[in-house]
Parts: C-alpha cells; structure tokens; sequence
C-alpha cells in the first residue's frame, strides 16, 4: 500500500483515491503513454512519452536533447490515463468517464549505467509488444548516446478509478432520457507490412495475436522478456536485477495468448 501524502490525497471525490500497488501498478503496466509534467525557468511544460515499470521504478524514454532529458533531478508529475467508457447521465453536469488513472510525483534520476540501461530500454519495447525484443536490432553506439532513459522512483503515489453508473440528482432519474454507459474498447486493426517487407518474411505471432492489457495477462513467446535482460548482463546489477525480477514475476503470471484475430475477407 502506498501511503497517502498531502500532495496526493484526492480532495474531490476522495472515495474514488486508491493507493493499493496491485491497482497503481495494474494502470501503468496496461497504458503505452504517459505525460510528464515539469517546470523549466518558470514555465510549466506537460509532454507525452513512452514507459514501462519495473519493479517500483518508472522508466521515461526520452532525448538527450529533450528539455526533459537535460534536467535529471527536477521533479515531476507522471501521470497514465485509461478511458474504459462514457457515461451519459440525465443531467449534462453529471456526464462523465469510466476511467482508471495513476499519478507519480518524485524526481528524475537520469539511467547512466550500460547495463541498465539496456535493460530498460528492453522493458520499454516489451511494455508495448512482448516477443519484439527479440527479433529486431538492438540500438547501436550513435542511437544510445542519443537516447535518454529517466527513472522515477514509485514512492509517492495514488490512484483514481470511477466505475458504475451515471450518478444523477434523484429528481432527474424519472426524465424520459436514455442514460446508461457507452464501453470503449481499445482494440488493434489489421496489420499493415512495410512495402518495403520481403515476401518470405512472415507476420510474428506477437502482432497476429497483439492485445491491450496488463503484461500480466500477455505472454511472450517462449519467454523471451527475460532473455535478452539476461544475455546482456543487465542482471548483475541491482537494477538490472530489480527489472529481471519484475519481467519473471509478470511471466509467471501470464495466461496463454488468445488466438490470433480472423483476417477480413478480401
């Protein structure tokens, strides 16, 4: 349980506030996108970039050139958003989202260690689609020295999550207006091949079979998460250690992958 701070208790609709590490860690490991708040010189700026979570660190991919990238230390306000529907209440005041969102504040600490780094950049790419890691290129001398990892530190933390539905004035609820919640989902379409792919390479299973959700409800074929965080010695660190750890906690809890999604016809 994270504890509760006085720049993280909800004042609005404190019921909603969660603090468990299940539910916190559950939001981060589904989203691709985080936006990182920050303060250069007075001026208040929120960007969007990739992650992933090991452990109860966060890694912000990001550019050596970026204004994020030149600040390590300053502080932050990472925050992850997951739209699950829409709800359509009887009155426009009480319209509304089913959502799920956390929110990190702490300070960056900018990934100077090779094998760290390394390994996080191989989590950053797994957090999207498991399997990926180990088929492509690993980045080479002039990508890495251009890329900046930044990790936060999951210590100062919450939560807020809104289910159920529409909530109106009691009075509203005999209007003859359809109220109700509108699911949304986020599924992938059809994969689309380079042009430039050859025609004897086939599509990975990874993508035939990609879906949004918690890694701890994907599976990477034959376990490949953890393989390349061990071959590239990211284990004899203790951060590399901490992310090994997580990836094996997450394949160990994984279900088989669900079957690949029927092509359309044509």
């Amino acid at each position: 349980m994270y504890q509760a701070t006085e720049r993280t208790r909800l004042r609005r609709l404190p019921e909603r506030g969660v603090y468990d590490r299940e539910t916190v860690h559950a939001i981060l490991d589904e989203g691709f996108v985080c936006h990182v708040g920050f303060v250069v010189d007075g001026q208040p700026y929120v960007i969007p970039t990739g992650y992933a979570r090991a452990g109860e660190t966060l890694y912000l991919h990001g550019s050596t050139g970026s204004r994020l990238g030149l600040r390590p230390g300053d502080p932050v306000c990472v925050t992850v958003t997951l739209i699950d529907g829409i709800v359509l209440a009887r009155a426009a005041f009480h319209h509304s989202f089913q959502y799920r969102s956390a929110m990190v504040l702490g300070r960056t600490r900018l990934v100077t260690d090779p094998e760290e780094k390394d390994a996080a950049l191989h989590a950053l790419v797994e957090h999207i689609v498991p399997g990926r890691s180990a088929d492509i290129r690993p980045g080479n001398g002039r990508e890495l020295a251009a890329t900046a990892v930044l990790a936060v530190p999951l210590e100062e933390v919450s939560a807020k999550v809104r289910t159920g539905p529409p909530k109106d004035d009691e009075e509203d609820y005999a209007l003859p207006i359809w109220a109700g919640v509108l699911p949304l989902a986020f599924t992938p379409g059809e994969p689309e091949p380079d042009p430039r792919l050859g025609s004897a390479i086939p599509e990975p299973s990874y993508v035939a079979a990609w879906e949004r959700s918690s890694p701890a409800l994907r599976q990477s074929p034959g376990d490949r998460s953890t393989d390349r965080v061990s071959r590239s010695g990211a284990a004899d660190s203790p951060q590399g250690l901490t992310l090994r750890a997580a990836a094996q906690d997450r394949l160990g809890r994984q279900a088989s992958c669900r079957a690949p999604r029927p092509r359309r016809d044509g």
